[in-house]
């Protein structure tokens, strides 16, 4: 592992509602927040998946086997039409947010292809250059996800160069998919980035056990996510009246390379979550076990991963 160039970093996790099916505002929200988080000193902000514009919890937009809906259509095509395309003056915008504040972002988009007609769930990365550093696309939507994001064809697993070591991102259960960990854990990656739409215990034992294994930094980016602000022109009002009154609840945190949760995990309400890195932390916590050093067993064991 390379030696850092900075040892101390300050990481600002943003857990708030988006602007539900409306890019431009929510790409608002998201400068709104980078600007607060960086006025309270945080060099790097993360934001959960498909956060512009919402994770569409519960919808279903129609589909059922063999048959669909007009009015899940139209809904389908709302979210689309507030889809991101990369680049594009949304991306703009928000990379040009984080060099004015000189500050790494990382933040979840439904992405809208400039080609196809799919829509994929995307984290971007943007460097305090404001260029997009990463384009990492899920490779396997869960569920009935698969409805509405297509398997990502493109930027598997990219781990940049920041001044604290390689960033690496999965997106919510493909943290759960043992060989997309290992692809990650083989580039050297000092710091993790899970975002995701989980709210349950299971899913914070799932994190404390990743920093263990990895001994990385994870990062639990939740998503919080109220009824009320699902857009009023949605056809399709009994899949949203069936939904609780926060279907989402968040509960981000933040845990070292030993599985010590540092800061959260926060429920039920917005909050920009902080917390000091000392990177150092990461090479000292693999004296007994490095998992792609002396405890791999290349000898026996390889990942041959794709890259994007």
């Amino acid at each position: 592992m390379k030696d850092f160039a900075k040892d101390r970093l300050r990481l600002a996790v943003v857990q708030d509602c988006p602007v539900f099916f409306d890019k431009s505002e929510t790409v608002k929200q998201v400068v709104r927040k980078i600007e607060e988080a960086a006025s309270e000193g945080a060099e790097f902000i993360v934001f959960p998946e498909a956060y512009i514009p919402g994770y569409p919890y519960g919808l279903t937009f129609g589909f059922t086997v063999g048959a669909r809906t007009e009015d899940g259509r139209k809904d389908w095509k709302l979210y689309y039409d507030n889809s991101v395309l990369v680049p594009s003056e949304e991306t703009r915008f928000i990379g040009e947010t984080a060099k004015e504040s000189g500050v790494y972002v990382s933040v979840g988009i439904t992405e809208r292809d400039s080609v196809n007609a799919s829509l994929y769930c995307t984290q971007l990365l943007f460097g305090p250059d404001g260029e997009i550093l990463s384009k990492h696309r899920k490779i396997k939507p869960t569920g009935a996800e698969r409805f509405i994001w297509a398997d990502g064809q493109e930027g598997f697993f990219p781990a940049p160069d920041t001044p604290w070591g390689k960033v690496g991102t999965l997106i919510c259960w493909e943290n759960y998919m043992i060989l997309a960990r290992a692809a990650l854990y083989q580039k050297g990656i000092s710091i993790y980035l899970a975002p995701n739409t989980n709210d349950n215990p299971e899913w914070l034992s799932t994190m404390v056990h990743i920093a263990v294994e990895s001994h990385c930094f994870v990062v639990n980016a939740g998503m919080l996510l109220y009824r009320d602000r699902y857009s009023s022109t949605l056809r399709l009002r009994d899949e949203i009246e069936r939904l609780s009154d926060i279907p989402i609840r968040g509960g981000s945190c933040i845990i070292d390379p030993y599985g010590h949760t540092i800061a959260g995990p926060v429920f039920d309400r917005p909050e920009i979550l902080y917390a000091d890195f000392n990177l150092q932390m990461v090479p000292e916590s693999r004296m007994e076990f490095d998992g792609i050093g002396h405890y791999s067993r290349p000898d026996l064991l390889h990942l041959d991963a794709k890259e994007g």
